[in-house]
């Protein structure tokens, strides 16, 4: 599947996932109350918070208004939300009543609007009980046990550099550090590069991530040895070498959170995809037609 259409359906299934979480989430962890106050009871979803022309407002409501509103929810500071969820209930009550007074609900327009809003429902039910469901911790397990097995170890090492625009500078100052400077406290006084700051430390590295000129001479150094003037399209370097190390693979508690979004999102399209080629599905539209099949979509 191509990367544009694929990422479309990761970005959908990652919204689920946000209102699932949402929707499951007990009244107190929904307002996201301050460390220091004491944890409220959880609220049963039968619980009624208002009354609206004699239709109850429960608990299970705001809890699926929060899903539907989740991205509103962000621009309402946490303590004001179960108020502002609770309005827009009753806003929607009183609409409602008054539209099936004046016969709305009787309209073609609002049979396909709730055909449309019951698949909807239907599939976020889908998407909680039977795709997220999977995301086990066996299926996690199971993800890193894979990814461990075709993992390998890479070359990293630790530099140090300073950075100036000419061959005679970089002499200069390595004449100064030979003669005792040390490498940290020349790079904070003579290096324009930003690292300059922290003595000119760069961190680990693996090959392939610095420009070629810079990496050949970083690589072929050994721990504590300073090069010669090395020149790159951004000057004249002079590189020490802090450490060498190999790269090993995250423990578990590391990645787990992105190892299950990996599981998500590999059932999610497993699942959808299975179901797709298991129906039969007509585009009528060419257009649409050709645009979905460059893209994948079917």
């Amino acid at each position: 599947m191509p990367t544009a259409f694929s990422s479309i359906l990761k970005t959908l299934a990652a919204s689920l996932v946000a209102g699932a979480a949402v929707l499951s989430l007990p009244a107190a962890a929904q307002d996201a109350a301050p460390a220091e106050a004491p944890a409220a009871a959880e609220v049963s979803p039968d619980t009624v918070l208002a009354t609206v022309g004699g239709e109850d407002i429960t608990e299970a409501d705001l809890n699926f208004a929060a899903e539907d509103l989740a991205q509103d929810l962000q621009q309402i500071p946490p303590a004001q939300r179960r108020a502002f969820l609770l309005t827009v209930m009753i806003d929607m009550k009183v609409m409602a009543n008054a539209a099936r007074e004046q016969g709305l609900d009787q309209s073609e327009v609002f049979a396909r609007r709730l055909a449309y809003l019951e698949d909807r429902a239907l599939r976020r039910a889908f998407f909680a009980d039977v795709i997220e469901g999977a995301v086990s911790p066996e299926a996690v397990q199971t993800a890193y046990d894979e990814a461990a097995a075709q993992f390998e170890p890479q070359t990293e090492v630790r530099a140090r550099h300073i950075l100036v625009e000419s061959e005679e500078e970089a002499n200069s100052i390595a004449e100064e550090i030979a003669g005792g400077m040390a490498f940290e406290q020349a790079a904070m006084a003579y290096s324009t590069d930003g690292s300059s700051a922290n003595g000119g430390d760069l961190g680990y590295f693996s090959e392939g991530m610095m420009v070629q000129p810079f990496e050949e001479a970083a690589f072929a150094l050994e721990v504590g040895q300073v090069s010669e003037p090395v020149q790159s399209q951004f000057g004249w370097h002079l590189i020490k070498l802090e450490d060498r190390r190999e790269t090993a693979m995250p423990p578990l508690e590391q990645v787990q959170g992105q190892l299950a979004q990996q599981v998500l999102y590999q059932v999610f399209e497993d699942t959808v995809g299975e179901l797709k080629a298991n129906t039969e599905i007509e585009i009528t539209d060419e257009d649409l037609a050709a645009a979905i099949e460059a893209q994948g979509g079917l």
